[in-house]
């Protein structure tokens, strides 16, 4: 018996390595402190802060949509970058007012917060990080209810840091949806069809990160944001057409944050 329980022993040392093997991921959150400290001293001395949001986007898709879509495109324009973390997604942002309820606000489950709050709490992860030595700190906001907010953050910061090697990038481009549009309408799609809030590209994309994410019964043609929330043909929506949309935008990214890390130092 004392052989077998022995045998087991060795045998379970064997299965687990003897020294744990830093995870391949860009997020801050799944690494320890000494991981981070350790990649900010091998050069991964950028981080991005994606914000999403908790908003209604109709009855066919869910509240998350904002953060599942940012998580998933700040991942990918990390790795394209190479010396990038990401941080926890910003889910709480300006959503409309309390009282009386206004824009998403009027539906069951949206979460808002006033733009100079979700300014702060941005300002002050941006400040954490220069504390630990990133130097290019990256803004990216999914809503274009973020866009206003990230700007004068990045302002401000980069007028107080002047001085100093550490800027912070508000990348505009990932969120002008311009060119999804375009390439939407050369597909054969029309305005009308496209829509707004929770359209064919906001459908499309949260197909393509997450389908378990889209109500696809609940899809419909709506003409009208109330009383759905909706605007658009979502049932056109499709997987293919949310896998282009979101290339378009980590390419955006990319592109701009490569350009502003060497012209905003200039």
């Amino acid at each position: 018996m004392k052989f077998f329980h022995t045998l087991v022993l060795v045998l379970l040392a064997f299965a687990y390595p003897l020294f744990a093997q830093v995870p391949d991921t860009v997020f801050l959150e799944e690494l320890t402190w000494t991981e981070v400290r350790d990649a900010i001293q091998a050069g991964k001395t950028t981080v991005i802060i994606p914000t999403g949001g908790t908003e209604q986007t109709g009855p066919h898709i869910v509240l998350g949509k904002h953060n599942f879509i940012v998580k998933h495109t700040a991942e990918q324009i990390a790795r394209r970058l190479g010396d990038a973390l990401v941080a926890p997604v910003v889910a709480y942002v300006p959503e409309g007012e309390l009282d009386p309820p206004t824009s998403h606000m009027r539906f069951s489950g949206t979460i808002t917060l006033p733009n100079e709050y979700f300014m702060k709490v941005v300002e002050y992860a941006a400040r954490s990080f220069r504390v630990h030595g990133f130097k290019d700190i990256v803004l990216i906001g999914d809503s274009g209810g973020n866009q206003d907010g990230l700007k004068t953050v990045s302002e401000m910061l980069n007028k107080e840091w002047a001085n100093s090697d550490i800027r912070v990038l508000f990348v505009s481009d990932y969120n002008s949806g311009t060119a999804f549009r375009d390439w939407l309408q050369s597909q054969g799609e029309t305005a009308e069809s496209i829509g707004g809030h929770g359209g064919i590209p906001n459908t499309s994309e949260v197909m393509a990160v997450d389908s378990n994410q889209v109500r696809l019964d609940k899809r419909a043609k709506s003409t009208e944001t109330l009383p759905s929330g909706v605007t658009g043909d979502s049932t056109r929506a499709s997987i293919r057409y949310g896998m282009k949309g979101l290339e378009l935008k980590i390419e955006a990214a990319v592109a701009q944050t490569k350009e502003l890390m060497t012209s905003s130092r200039k």
